[in-house]
Order: C-alpha cells, then structure tokens, then sequence
C-alpha cells in the first residue's frame, strides 16, 4: 500500500476503509512500527493470531488467548490509527495494573514516533499530552490510557473506541467497572476486552460465557498458533498427545511448559476454551462437582420478593426445617444478606433468599419464613449486623413462634471466627463433593465456583464476587451437623 502526500483529505479517505480486514491489515503493516521480541524495530504485520482476529472482526469483541500473543499489540495499533483518521474519535484502553496501563501508553507512542512523515504532517501532530493521554487538534480526536484499579477510569467520557486488557486480573468489581466502561460507549463504536483465563467465575468468565447472547463475537486463540512456540521434537508420543495433531516440536514445548507451570500450564498456554478456565484459578470447592451439579439443577417451582426468595421444596406438615441467615448492612451497593432454608432430616436444601436489606427487614424475612416451615429453629451469624438482626427478632409480634438457635457459649446465635469458619466450610465442601444433590440453587453453586484459595491459603470469594450464600449454607451445613 502506497503512503498517500500530506494532504488531509487522502488520510481521512483512508480511515473509511479501516472497517475492511484486508485494507485495514495493510495500513497496519504500512503505518505501524513494533519492537519484535529481538528488541528490534519492525512493521506491524500480522502474525497468525492477528490476522485471524481481523479476518472475524466484529463490533464488539471478546478474545480469549494464551500469553504472548500479540493481541494487545494489536488492538492498541489499530485503535491508534482510528483515532488518528476518524475525526472526533475518543478511544480509551483499560489495562489490569498501573504499571501495565503505563507499558500499553509507551507502546501506542512508539507506534506514534514512528509513523510515516507524511502521515505525522497531516493527521497526527499531537496537542496536549501527558502520562496516559494524547490528543490530535488536527482531527479533533484523543487516545487515553487507563488503569481498571483507578475509581473513575472513564467516568464523564463519551467512548468511540473501548480497549479492556486483561480483563480476567482487574481488580475490585470488575463488573461494574466494566458495565461503567460500556455505558460510556457511543452507538456503533468499537469495543474488544481480551484476557487470558484466570477461573471459572468473575467479569471475563461471565462475559465469555454470555457472548452470544449479547451480540459479541468470540475469538479463541491456543498457544500453538504463535510459531514461535516450538522446542526440541518430543518423541514416543502419547495417544493424548497425537491427538492434538501438534508436530513434534509443538509436542516438546508442550512437554516442557507442563514442568514449568505444572496446574498453571492450562491458565497461561490455554489449549481448549472451556478447559483453560476450570482448569485456572484456585477454586476451594471441587470443581468437578460444582460443574456437574450446576448442569443438573432445576429452575425454582416458585419465586417471590421479584427473584429474591427460591423455593424449590415447599414445607411439609411434621418436618422440621432450619433457618441459617448470613446478614448485612443492606444499601443499594451493599452486601447481600442471605437466608437459607434446609430440612433438618436431609439437609436438602428448602429455599434461599438473597437480598439487599437491612437488619430489620431480614428479621421480618426470618420471621415470615420461620412460621411458614413449621417454626423452623432460626441460625443467624451474630458477627457484625447479626446482633441488630437477633435484637429485631425478639420484638417480632409472634416472637415465640421463631426459635432461635443458641452458640456453645449458650448465647443466641452463630459466631464465625478463626476456629469455626474453616471447619464449617469444610463440612460444605463435603456436602459439595459427596451430597451435592443436596444443593438446588444455582446461585449458591456459582458462589461455590468463585470462591477460592488466595495467595494466602486463605478461603474467600474471589476479587468483586460474592459469599453470603456459600456462608449462609456452611452455617447450615455446620448446625445439622452439630
């Protein structure tokens, strides 16, 4: 592709055409400039992943990749090259971590410092610039990078582009991070979160599996694709590894990543787009068992309070039910409170609520339950807003009719500390494992699928999910069991 003069016109016209793969590869190969992995200043041309990527480009895009495969490379080069030949262009790119928002920016520079002369006279003379922000009078356009742990990335901004890297590591609520982000998108414009796997559960997880539903085209894209990925040929191959249909030498890094990663191989070299996420991540529950029973569970036979409240067996006259409650503080952008309803026999699973709301309410809730399941006897974590709940239980009207259970110290209530909290949990991950019939809600089970071991050894939901409910039924779990 001929560079077109200085003229503002022939740029512009180019721009119309970065909508089409093949044009829109040649401009990349034409105007860009990258550090190979020698250190060496080369074109931007497309490997095999990017070019697969461009070819099956859609408007909205998800990419689930292996390491090192250029991806980020090239998101950043072509939203570059939007900005620049598409006048009144915003485009924002989201990294995980400040330190790799700041190696995305110094990436988008050098393709910047090196683009054609030509091209730097007409369209890219830059303005204001700063750590994180160009922009370009000429075209009225702007590039911004940003960091998904920054409170206010993209707050206030009207978004033609949207790059979110890493999606998978963001920290806090990723999800309400990213939906702000979308929001923030204009009608039309371009959006590509792309990640490698990191669990079964979060934002990128959640918004793999809804992909089809909402529109967004899905890229997956193996270790093996990158050519660099080869090693010495492995041979006396095993019937797993034939049949892959990998050559010897793809077979022997393989071999080799399995030393180095061990059960993070799967997570950073993703070989299959549904094995790489259960198979990453540090999931406390047995993760064969939770997948298993979340394909069997059935819809709820009634639902009340807009969703809130699952029943799935009503009460039975003669049974005895119990009542675990895991409260909160309630708010709008509050914690759940979480109620779980078991048979006392069984230990089956009754019904469940989840809810924002607030000690009095859960009380009210606690109450209504108790009577409607035969005075279920009533558990509610005294830790925290426990105390105001069990302080609202005694002024309820019928009182007498909502038995409250009693702690070892004799008083009323469950108290979760160092001792008891991993001893309840593992009665749940027994249940999960062994009796895992037992648990109807797939609420609870995706709670189960996201709640992990951290860095610390530490059980715990994972980074901007949820456990009340996995709390709530443990309480159960640990009360039966006493």
């Amino acid at each position: 592709m001929a560079v077109p003069g200085g003229a503002l016109d022939e740029w512009l016209t180019l721009g119309q055409l970065l909508d089409g793969p093949e044009e829109s590869l040649r401009m990349m190969a034409t105007c860009l400039c990258v550090r190979d992995k020698r250190g060496r200043l080369v074109p931007l041309r497309a490997n095999a992943v990017q070019r697969a990527y461009e070819l099956r480009r859609g408007r909205e895009n998800i990419v689930l990749k292996a390491r090192q495969m250029g991806m980020s490379t090239w998101v950043a080069g072509r939203m570059l090259l939007k900005t620049l030949l598409v006048p009144g262009t915003t485009t924002l790119m989201v990294a995980h971590t400040r330190d790799a928002a700041e190696g995305l920016f110094a990436t988008v520079a050098r393709m910047w410092e090196n683009l054609p002369t030509e091209m730097r006279a007409a369209v890219a003379q830059r303005g204001r610039s700063n750590v994180g922000q160009m922009t370009f009078p000429v075209v009225d356009s702007e590039i911004r990078v940003a960091s998904a742990a920054e409170p206010n990335a993209g707050r206030g901004m009207s978004l033609t582009n949207l790059h979110c890297s890493e999606v998978s590591r963001w920290m806090g609520d990723a999800a309400e991070t990213l939906a702000g982000l979308r929001a923030a998108l204009v009608p039309g414009g371009e959006l590509v979160m792309e990640s490698t796997p990191n669990g079964a559960y979060g934002c990128f997880y959640a918004q793999w599996m809804q992909a089809k539903e909402d529109g967004v085209e899905r890229h997956f894209f193996p270790w093996w694709m990158e050519p660099g990925y080869v090693a010495t040929a492995a041979t006396a191959l095993t019937a797993e590894e034939l049949a892959l249909g990998l050559t010897a030498e793809q077979i022997g890094f393989r071999r080799g990543l399995a030393k180095r990663f061990g059960a993070l191989r799967a997570q950073e070299f993703a070989e299959d787009a549904a094995a790489c996420f259960l198979a990453s991540g540090c999931c406390f529950f047995e993760v064969e068992a939770v997948e298993r029973r979340l394909a069997e569970v059935e819809r709820p036979v009634t639902e009340r309070r807009g969703g809130a409240l699952q029943v799935w067996l009503p009460a039975v006259e003669g049974r005895q039910y119990l009542i675990a409650a895991d409260p909160a503080g309630g708010g709008s952008e509050g914690d759940y409170a979480a109620l779980q309803v078991v048979d006392e026999r069984t230990g089956w699973q009754c019904a469940e609520l989840q809810a924002r709301m607030g000690p009095r309410q859960l009380a009210a809730a606690i109450g209504q339950l108790s009577r409607e399941y035969n005075r279920a006897r009533v558990v509610v974590e005294r830790n925290n807003h426990g105390a105001a709940v069990l302080a609202f239980l005694e002024q309820e009207p019928e009182r007498e009719q909502v038995p409250v259970v009693a702690g070892k110290d004799g008083q009323a209530g469950w108290l979760t500390d160092a001792g008891s909290r991993p001893r309840m949990l593992q009665a749940l991950s027994a249940v999960v494992s062994q009796r895992p019939e037992r648990l109807k809600s797939e609420r609870l089970l995706r709670e189960c699928r996201s709640f992990v071991t951290d860095e610390r050894g530490r059980a715990a939901a994972a980074r901007g999910a949820h456990d009340d409910l996995v709390m709530s039924m443990a309480m159960a779990v640990a009360v039966l069991g006493r």
